[in-house]
């Protein structure tokens, strides 16, 4: 019996230590908020830097995107040129570092946070694991927007391509050659339009993402490097997605849109992050970490496989390059470059 009284003790003992002492969730959220903070953390000094950013990232977005569409009256700029080729491999390079250098990285540091629980954020690649779901999702996007619209397209022109058959039969095959030549490039046309499409909603993923995250730092050391990263970061990108457009051949209207709509996401989603922090949004928020991982890691396995499969591939593979080894060595040469100047990018951002 007399064990009692010291076992009730420490009982108490324990129970006022589990009090005094921080829980296992409030040291995590202390590490959390030390780690993203820093020493660096002005809230004023770091607006006046968001609102630069804002408009600096919109002009080069807009320099970017329109500057294909511009020289479209400069010979050597049409896409059937070999300049065109080279610059647009140089875009394509861009894109592929984005995903790979800058994405992948940003959402294996999201999920991999010590805001996290270690089961199951720390015991399963879920950056990997989506990145490869999303190029498969992209690949299944891709093969059947394209059956859709070529079948789509079929269905209007069958009277038109009929009467050009019937042609064929008193015309001793002349108009045979045209009738395939008029399928193949609709073919090309649908194909270039379905790539446009889908390459600019990955852009437009990671580009809100990225945003939306600077707008709710308050860290100047980050958002200063930040700024000019996102810069090159958007012309390039912008000529990559400004090429695609040209190939496409959209209307006015339909380019302006497209145009308005790559050059606005990431300004929209600084203002965004901006109007959030005051609110609601905290990026150390598990919440905000888990979000803006698999959002990432999304974007990166769209972006990997439309730069390697939908740019690079069906352009080096594509009977132009690959009827000039010279011409393949500069497309090549452009590639690396763009893939260097956006990895170099990411010791800053």
């Amino acid at each position: 019996m007399a064990s009692y009284p010291k076992l009730e003790a420490l009982c108490i003992f324990l129970l006022f230590l589990s009090f005094a002492l921080p829980s296992t969730a409030e040291q995590r959220q202390r590490q959390c908020e030390s780690k993203y903070k820093g020493r660096c953390h002005n809230k004023a000094q770091a607006l006046n830097l968001k609102i630069i950013a804002t408009v600096s990232i919109l002009v080069a977005s807009m320099l970017g995107v329109c500057l294909p569409l511009f020289t479209r009256t400069v010979p050597a700029f049409h896409p059937d040129k070999d300049l065109f080729l080279v610059v647009k491999a140089f875009a394509s390079g861009v894109i592929l570092a984005t995903g790979y250098m800058h994405v992948l990285p940003d959402s294996f540091d999201d999920l991999k946070s010590p805001c996290l629980n270690e089961n199951p954020w720390k015991k399963f690649p879920f950056t990997t694991f989506v990145a490869m779901l999303s190029a498969l999702m992209t690949l299944m996007v891709d093969s059947f927007a394209m059956s859709y619209c070529t079948k789509h397209t079929s269905k209007v022109d069958i009277n038109e391509r009929g009467v050009l058959s019937n042609t064929v039969e008193d015309g001793h095959g002349k108009f045979s050659k045209n009738v395939d030549e008029m399928d193949e490039k609709s073919s090309e046309l649908l194909r270039n339009r379905v790539v446009a499409q889908v390459l600019e909603m990955g852009i437009v993923v990671h580009s809100v993402v990225i945003g939306v995250a600077m707008g709710a730092s308050n860290n100047p050391c980050t958002i200063r490097p930040l700024i000019a990263a996102l810069c090159f970061h958007q012309l390039f990108e912008g000529l990559g997605v400004g090429g695609c457009l040209l190939q496409a051949e959209y209307g006015r209207k339909m380019k302006a849109m497209m145009v308005l709509f790559f050059s606005g996401t990431t300004p929209i989603g600084i203002v965004l992050g901006i109007g959030l922090s005051n609110h609601v949004y905290s990026e150390t928020s598990p919440t905000a970490l888990i979000v803006v991982g698999l959002l990432n890691a999304c974007s990166a396995g769209l972006l990997n496989y439309m730069a390697l499969v939908d740019l690079l591939a069906a352009d080096f593979m594509g009977p132009k390059l690959q009827a000039s080894p010279k011409l393949q060595m500069w497309a090549y040469v452009a590639v690396l470059l763009g893939v260097g100047g956006m990895s170099l990018m990411a010791k800053w951002a």
